[in-house]
Protein backbone atom coordinates (compact mmCIF):
# COMPACT_ATOMS: atom_id res chain seq x y z
CA UNK A 1 0.00 0.00 0.00
CA UNK A 2 1.19 3.52 -0.67
CA UNK A 3 2.09 5.95 1.97
CA UNK A 4 -0.51 8.90 2.24
CA UNK A 5 1.47 11.28 4.14
CA UNK A 6 1.44 14.63 2.05
CA UNK A 7 4.98 14.97 1.09
CA UNK A 8 5.47 18.38 -0.08
CA UNK A 9 3.22 19.65 3.44
CA UNK A 10 5.87 17.89 5.72
CA UNK A 11 8.56 19.65 3.50
CA UNK A 12 6.59 23.16 4.42
CA UNK A 13 6.33 21.77 7.52
CA UNK A 14 10.10 21.14 8.15
CA UNK A 15 9.69 17.18 7.87
CA UNK A 16 12.24 15.95 5.16
CA UNK A 17 10.98 12.30 4.03
CA UNK A 18 13.97 11.22 1.42
CA UNK A 19 14.94 7.65 2.35
CA UNK A 20 12.03 7.30 4.60
CA UNK A 21 9.04 4.99 3.71
CA UNK A 22 6.35 6.88 6.38
CA UNK A 23 5.70 9.09 8.80
CA UNK A 24 3.76 8.92 12.30
CA UNK A 25 2.93 11.94 14.53
CA UNK A 26 3.27 10.73 18.18
CA UNK A 27 0.53 12.94 19.95
CA UNK A 28 -0.47 12.70 23.97
CA UNK A 29 -1.76 14.91 26.83
CA UNK A 30 1.68 15.90 28.95
CA UNK A 31 2.42 13.23 31.57
CA UNK A 32 1.19 10.04 29.70
CA UNK A 33 4.70 8.88 28.79
CA UNK A 34 4.60 10.16 25.16
CA UNK A 35 8.20 11.07 25.85
CA UNK A 36 9.07 7.32 27.22
CA UNK A 37 7.28 5.89 23.75
CA UNK A 38 9.25 8.16 21.71
CA UNK A 39 12.45 6.61 23.03
CA UNK A 40 11.50 2.93 23.13
CA UNK A 41 10.40 3.62 19.65
CA UNK A 42 13.17 5.17 18.23
CA UNK A 43 16.35 3.97 20.78
CA UNK A 44 19.34 6.62 19.85
CA UNK A 45 18.25 7.31 16.04
CA UNK A 46 16.19 10.62 17.06
CA UNK A 47 17.63 14.46 17.19
CA UNK A 48 15.32 17.73 18.26
CA UNK A 49 15.01 21.01 16.65
CA UNK A 50 12.28 23.58 16.31
CA UNK A 51 9.11 23.74 14.09
CA UNK A 52 9.34 26.13 10.99
CA UNK A 53 9.15 29.88 12.41
CA UNK A 54 8.19 28.64 15.79
CA UNK A 55 9.56 28.24 19.02
CA UNK A 56 8.35 25.19 19.56
CA UNK A 57 10.73 21.86 20.17
CA UNK A 58 10.18 19.45 17.64
CA UNK A 59 12.19 15.69 18.10
CA UNK A 60 12.36 12.97 15.26
CA UNK A 61 13.60 9.75 15.21
CA UNK A 62 13.38 6.84 13.29
CA UNK A 63 12.64 2.92 13.38
CA UNK A 64 12.75 0.04 10.95
CA UNK A 65 9.66 -2.76 11.12
CA UNK A 66 9.25 -5.22 8.45
CA UNK A 67 11.28 -3.43 5.98
CA UNK A 68 9.56 -0.39 5.95
CA UNK A 69 11.16 2.60 7.55
CA UNK A 70 9.28 5.27 9.61
CA UNK A 71 10.06 8.63 10.51
CA UNK A 72 8.20 9.35 13.35
CA UNK A 73 7.34 13.06 15.01
CA UNK A 74 7.04 13.86 18.51
CA UNK A 75 4.45 16.20 18.78
CA UNK A 76 4.08 18.76 21.63
CA UNK A 77 2.09 17.25 24.58
CA UNK A 78 -1.36 19.21 24.42
CA UNK A 79 -4.84 18.37 26.01
CA UNK A 80 -6.56 19.84 22.58
CA UNK A 81 -6.27 20.39 19.78
CA UNK A 82 -8.62 23.84 19.57
CA UNK A 83 -5.76 25.97 18.75
CA UNK A 84 -5.41 28.13 21.82
CA UNK A 85 -1.89 27.87 22.17
CA UNK A 86 1.36 27.47 19.89
CA UNK A 87 1.61 24.14 20.79
CA UNK A 88 -1.85 23.49 20.30
CA UNK A 89 -1.65 24.65 16.50
CA UNK A 90 1.69 23.06 15.67
CA UNK A 91 0.15 19.59 16.62
CA UNK A 92 -3.06 20.33 14.60
CA UNK A 93 -1.30 21.56 11.96
CA UNK A 94 1.01 18.23 11.40
CA UNK A 95 -2.32 16.03 11.73
CA UNK A 96 -4.40 17.80 9.32
CA UNK A 97 -1.82 19.22 6.58
CA UNK A 98 0.82 16.78 6.97
CA UNK A 99 -1.79 13.84 7.14
CA UNK A 100 0.85 11.05 8.39
CA UNK A 101 0.16 7.39 8.20
CA UNK A 102 -0.11 6.53 11.36
CA UNK A 103 -1.18 9.23 14.43
CA UNK A 104 -0.01 7.26 17.86
CA UNK A 105 -1.59 8.77 20.66
CA UNK A 106 -0.58 8.30 23.51
CA UNK A 107 -2.85 7.76 26.48
CA UNK A 108 -2.59 7.47 30.64
CA UNK A 109 -4.57 4.58 32.02
CA UNK A 110 -4.76 5.64 34.99
CA UNK A 111 -6.78 8.82 33.64
CA UNK A 112 -8.84 7.35 30.74
CA UNK A 113 -11.78 9.52 30.65
CA UNK A 114 -9.50 13.06 30.87
CA UNK A 115 -7.23 11.59 28.01
CA UNK A 116 -10.17 10.71 25.70
CA UNK A 117 -10.85 13.89 24.88
CA UNK A 118 -8.11 14.93 22.67
CA UNK A 119 -8.46 11.23 21.60
CA UNK A 120 -11.49 11.95 19.75
CA UNK A 121 -10.40 15.36 18.10
CA UNK A 122 -7.75 13.57 16.37
CA UNK A 123 -10.08 11.00 15.59
CA UNK A 124 -12.15 13.30 13.76
CA UNK A 125 -8.90 14.53 11.63
CA UNK A 126 -7.95 11.52 10.68
CA UNK A 127 -8.77 7.92 10.36
CA UNK A 128 -5.56 6.12 10.68
CA UNK A 129 -4.57 6.14 14.60
CA UNK A 130 -3.49 3.82 17.08
CA UNK A 131 -4.22 4.36 20.83
CA UNK A 132 -1.42 3.71 23.13
CA UNK A 133 -3.03 2.61 26.28
CA UNK A 134 0.42 3.57 28.59
CA UNK A 135 1.13 3.40 31.96
CA UNK A 136 -0.47 0.02 32.41
CA UNK A 137 1.74 -0.82 34.87
CA UNK A 138 0.74 1.99 37.15
CA UNK A 139 -3.08 1.46 36.55
CA UNK A 140 -2.44 -2.50 37.89
CA UNK A 141 -1.00 -0.83 40.74
CA UNK A 142 -4.12 1.06 41.44
CA UNK A 143 -6.20 -1.72 40.56
CA UNK A 144 -7.59 -0.45 37.45
CA UNK A 145 -8.66 -2.50 34.29
CA UNK A 146 -9.28 -1.66 31.20
CA UNK A 147 -10.93 -3.79 28.74
CA UNK A 148 -8.79 -2.73 25.75
CA UNK A 149 -10.49 -4.74 23.32
CA UNK A 150 -14.06 -3.10 24.07
CA UNK A 151 -12.16 0.18 23.27
CA UNK A 152 -11.07 -0.32 20.36
CA UNK A 153 -14.25 -1.63 19.40
CA UNK A 154 -16.14 1.87 20.73
CA UNK A 155 -12.87 4.17 19.17
CA UNK A 156 -13.12 2.01 15.83
CA UNK A 157 -9.25 1.90 15.88
CA UNK A 158 -6.67 -0.40 17.37
CA UNK A 159 -5.70 -0.27 20.98
CA UNK A 160 -2.52 -1.05 22.03
CA UNK A 161 -1.81 -1.56 25.95
CA UNK A 162 2.39 -1.05 27.30
CA UNK A 163 3.84 -0.07 29.69
CA UNK A 164 6.89 1.93 27.88
CA UNK A 165 8.80 2.47 30.54
CA UNK A 166 9.70 -1.46 31.12
CA UNK A 167 8.87 -2.18 27.05
CA UNK A 168 5.91 -3.59 27.75
CA UNK A 169 3.86 -3.31 24.42
CA UNK A 170 6.26 -1.88 22.65
CA UNK A 171 6.50 -4.74 19.67
CA UNK A 172 2.52 -4.96 19.93
CA UNK A 173 2.47 -1.48 18.93
CA UNK A 174 4.63 -1.48 16.41
CA UNK A 175 3.05 -4.82 14.69
CA UNK A 176 -0.60 -2.07 14.87
CA UNK A 177 1.49 0.83 13.35
CA UNK A 178 2.81 -1.64 10.60
CA UNK A 179 -1.03 -2.63 9.91
CA UNK A 180 -2.17 0.35 9.73
CA UNK A 181 0.53 1.98 7.85
CA UNK A 182 0.18 -0.92 5.33
CA UNK A 183 -3.53 -0.61 5.01
CA UNK A 184 -3.86 -4.27 6.73
CA UNK A 185 -5.69 -2.87 9.23
CA UNK A 186 -8.64 -0.19 8.14
CA UNK A 187 -9.85 2.45 10.91
CA UNK A 188 -13.09 3.35 11.10
CA UNK A 189 -13.19 5.79 13.70
CA UNK A 190 -16.54 6.67 15.41
CA UNK A 191 -17.32 10.24 14.86
CA UNK A 192 -19.69 13.04 16.15
CA UNK A 193 -23.25 13.29 14.03
CA UNK A 194 -25.56 14.23 16.60
CA UNK A 195 -27.31 17.76 16.70
CA UNK A 196 -30.38 19.15 15.15
CA UNK A 197 -31.53 19.32 11.50
CA UNK A 198 -30.32 23.09 11.56
CA UNK A 199 -26.83 22.16 12.66
CA UNK A 200 -26.82 19.43 10.32
CA UNK A 201 -27.71 21.72 7.23
CA UNK A 202 -25.11 24.31 8.18
CA UNK A 203 -22.42 21.56 8.33
CA UNK A 204 -22.99 20.39 5.11
CA UNK A 205 -23.58 23.77 3.80
CA UNK A 206 -20.26 24.95 5.14
CA UNK A 207 -18.10 21.91 4.11
CA UNK A 208 -19.46 22.60 0.43
CA UNK A 209 -17.99 26.24 0.96
CA UNK A 210 -15.05 25.02 2.33
CA UNK A 211 -14.02 22.35 -0.63
CA UNK A 212 -15.14 24.80 -3.37
CA UNK A 213 -12.86 27.62 -1.71
CA UNK A 214 -9.98 25.07 -0.94
CA UNK A 215 -10.21 22.45 -3.03
CA UNK A 216 -6.97 20.70 -1.57
CA UNK A 217 -8.18 20.92 2.20
CA UNK A 218 -7.76 17.73 3.44
CA UNK A 219 -10.68 17.58 5.99
CA UNK A 220 -13.13 19.92 4.83
CA UNK A 221 -15.71 18.14 7.82
CA UNK A 222 -13.53 18.84 10.32
CA UNK A 223 -12.65 22.99 9.70
CA UNK A 224 -16.79 23.08 9.44
CA UNK A 225 -16.77 21.44 12.88
CA UNK A 226 -13.91 23.67 14.23
CA UNK A 227 -16.15 26.93 12.47
CA UNK A 228 -19.37 25.88 13.84
CA UNK A 229 -17.65 25.37 17.23
CA UNK A 230 -16.62 29.20 17.03
CA UNK A 231 -13.38 29.04 16.78
CA UNK A 232 -12.04 31.80 16.26
CA UNK A 233 -8.49 30.79 15.63
CA UNK A 234 -9.51 28.75 12.62
CA UNK A 235 -11.73 31.18 11.20
CA UNK A 236 -8.58 33.67 11.49
CA UNK A 237 -6.93 30.78 9.39
CA UNK A 238 -9.20 30.44 6.50
CA UNK A 239 -10.21 34.49 6.69
CA UNK A 240 -6.53 34.89 6.06
CA UNK A 241 -5.12 31.79 3.79
CA UNK A 242 -3.33 30.17 6.85
CA UNK A 243 -4.70 26.65 6.18
CA UNK A 244 -1.65 25.27 4.57
CA UNK A 245 -1.41 28.19 1.82
CA UNK A 246 -4.41 26.70 0.30
CA UNK A 247 -6.81 29.72 -0.48
CA UNK A 248 -7.29 29.29 -4.41
CA UNK A 249 -9.60 32.12 -4.36
CA UNK A 250 -11.18 35.02 -1.87
CA UNK A 251 -13.27 33.89 0.33
CA UNK A 252 -15.15 34.81 3.62
CA UNK A 253 -16.32 32.70 5.91
CA UNK A 254 -18.80 33.47 9.08
CA UNK A 255 -19.21 31.09 11.85
CA UNK A 256 -22.51 29.19 11.72
CA UNK A 257 -24.14 30.31 15.28
CA UNK A 258 -24.26 27.81 18.06
CA UNK A 259 -27.39 28.02 18.45
CA UNK A 260 -27.65 25.63 15.12
CA UNK A 261 -26.65 22.77 17.46
CA UNK A 262 -28.65 23.64 20.43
Amino acid sequence: TCPVHHASNLRKLGVDMTDWDYVVALAGNPNTGKSTVFNALTGLRQHTGNWPGKTVTRAEGGFVYAESRYKIVDLPGTYSLLSTSLDEEVARDFILFGQPDVTIIVVDATRLERNLNLVLQILEITDRAVVCLNLMDEARRHGLAVDERRLARDLGVPVVPAAARYGEGIMDLLQAVNEVASGRTVCRPRRRSGGTAAFQAALKKLIGELEQAFPNLPNARWVALRLLDGDQRMAEAVRTGELGDLRERAVTLQAAPLEAKA
